[in-house]
């Protein structure tokens, strides 16, 4: 990591987001926090200043909005600090089938999973090249590998940042720039409040891993710059037997735990 660097956390108000933040500030790295809920981030920011003598910054952003991306850049870019790590966590899915669902609501989902993900990473992209380091996290899914009925554009958005992430990757092969896409199971975060979905079937068939597993995973897999992080062996099992499984098979199996959550 580049000295008296910064690294940049969105969604960092909960969940996943603010485990990788007490990682990377145990870490003594430097910490740029992002999120809706300023007054959150300003607590997380209090007690990892305390307690790790780090520098946090707080900044509040609704991502979710067509050109908040820049306005955040600018905004890190007016601070005059070197930044080495972006990590690209903020997201929320939806349960409803596509015809009844709230299309305000999808290409909001669309523009924080895809576009801002996707604008964050370009923006600031150029200047880790130019220092020669750095380091991208992505949060992607298990959903990332199977379609998602009831959740079509959720699974949709999740496969795009694999794709993604793994196109990058490659095209920033010796440059001393990588980036993974760390793809989780259920995983006990605000999620499935934000998606407005009780106690979903597939839920129930998997362990629901708690975040700060699934952060201190992917942030080991980031520092080693490893391309696709899997945390847990189930996880793993089910995306090396989509590999194996017929496309028609996966959209019934898919559609039936979702069609029967409850």
């Amino acid at each position: 990591m580049v000295p008296n660097s910064y690294a940049i956390v969105t969604g960092a108000s909960g969940g996943i987001g603010f485990e990788l933040s007490k990682l990377l500030a145990k870490d003594h790295s430097n910490l740029i926090l992002v999120a809706r809920n300023i007054e959150k981030l300003n607590e997380i920011k209090a007690k990892l200043e305390n307690e790790f003598s780090v520098s946090v910054f707080t900044i509040k952003k609704d991502l979710s909005v067509s050109g908040v991306s820049k306005e955040l850049f600018d905004e890190i870019k007016s601070m005059n600090v070197k930044v080495s790590i972006l990590i690209n966590n903020a997201g929320f899915g939806d349960f409803e089938s596509f015809a009844e669902s709230k299309i305000d609501k999808q290409l909001r989902m669309m523009q924080l999973n895809i576009i801002t993900l996707t604008e964050l990473t370009r923006l600031f992209l150029p200047e880790l090249i130019n220092q020669k380091e750095g380091k991208i996290l992505n949060l992607a899914s298990i959903a990332s590998f199977m379609p998602g009925p009831m959740m079509s554009v959720y699974y949709a958005s999740k496969a795009y940042v694999l794709s993604f992430t793994e196109s990058i990757s490659n095209e920033l092969r010796g440059s001393g720039v990588t980036v993974t896409a760390l793809c989780p199971g259920p995983t006990k975060t605000k999620f499935f409040d934000t998606a407005e979905v009780d106690n979903p079937k597939f839920v129930k068939l998997l362990k629901t891993a708690e975040p700060s597993s699934v952060a201190r995973y992917g942030y080991h897999a980031m520092n080693k710059g490893k391309v696709i992080a899997i945390p847990g062996i189930v996880n793993k099992i089910i995306i090396f037997s989509v590999r194996f499984t017929p496309r028609k098979l996966i959209r019934y199996i898919t559609g039936k735990l979702a069609k029967n959550q409850n």
